[in-house]
């Protein structure tokens, strides 16, 4: 297993609770361990469907916070959004019943040393592992922005929650039923020129993601993305999470998302490549 997944352990995870909020389920699974080596943009890996089911590969899903209780074991949170068989699954769950876990794994959200202004970016339940993040960075001194956006109100994951941790909250969705009506990217340029922001944190769609990416490279900003793609295992075996990445050496290279991600340089992500392989690629 990669350097990056070296803290990653399986486990059977126990169902502490399990709430319906919105369109979302949010889900406290006991997990040990896990919870002390978590990091925001940190997922896990859950196999689903039952010992009998068809459904052989895992899901992957974002942690939404993770709780150390020493002696008394650690949590973690879920925000799952019941679309597929897996997540419906999985939201299914009752309290006491136990799900195979796998993790903490992939990359996590870099954190600076030094107070910074910040933007931190979420669509829909993509915006679940900014959280914590910004509960980190607000405890760093940093001045923590926060968009949310959706297509409707109810799409939009716990907004009173994230007040608590940022300097300022803006909604966004596409109809218009709350906050500002349009998407994420349409805001952030104001508040960018407003509050002189230095780094962006994202999470969401990929349409997303290249739109701030655009806008990072406009205003000459780091941006720190975390990737969405469809993940099989989660540990970089099956290679269906690739995306066009250029490294450090100005070559771009099909890289695994479970691996060299979630949380990637946006400035290195080929967003325009709509899931071809670019012209140039290593090994194409």
């Amino acid at each position: 297993m990669s350097a990056i997944n070296s803290r990653a352990v399986q486990c059977s995870a126990q169902v502490v609770s399990n709430k319906k909020v919105g369109a979302y389920h949010h889900i406290i699974l006991s997990v040990d361990s896990i919870a002390a080596a978590a990091r925001p943009g940190n997922f896990v890996a859950i196999a689903v469907g039952g010992a009998s089911s068809s459904l052989v590969l895992r899901r992957a899903f974002a942690i939404y916070r993770a709780a150390d209780k020493g002696s008394a074991g650690g949590v973690i949170e879920l925000v799952v959004a019941p679309h597929g068989e897996g997540s419906k699954w999985l939201t299914a769950r009752q309290v006491h019943e136990t799900v195979d876990l796998v993790g903490p794994l992939g990359t996590s959200f870099g954190i600076p040393t030094e107070p910074v202004r910040c933007i931190l970016v979420g669509g829909g339940y993509g915006s679940a592992p900014l959280f914590g993040l910004a509960e980190i960075l607000k405890a760093r001194g940093c001045r923590v922005d926060m968009v949310l956006g959706a297509s409707s109100a109810g799409k939009i994951y716990a907004p009173l929650d994230g007040k608590r941790s940022v300097s300022s909250m803006t909604i966004t969705t596409d109809d218009g039923s709350a906050g500002m009506h349009g998407r994420v990217s349409e805001a952030l340029s104001q508040i960018i020129e407003e509050n002189g922001s230095e780094l962006i944190y994202s999470c969401g769609p990929m349409a997303m993601l290249e739109a701030i990416q655009e806008i990072a490279d406009k205003y000459n900003l780091v941006h720190q993305a975390s990737v969405e793609e469809s993940m099989a295992c989660g540990i970089g075996v099956c290679m269906t999470c690739v995306v066009p990445l250029r490294g450090s050496d100005g070559v771009i290279r099909m890289s695994r998302t479970c691996i060299d991600g979630p949380v990637m340089d946006g400035a290195n992500v080929i967003w325009n490549s709509r899931g071809s392989i670019p012209e140039g690629t290593w090994g194409a």
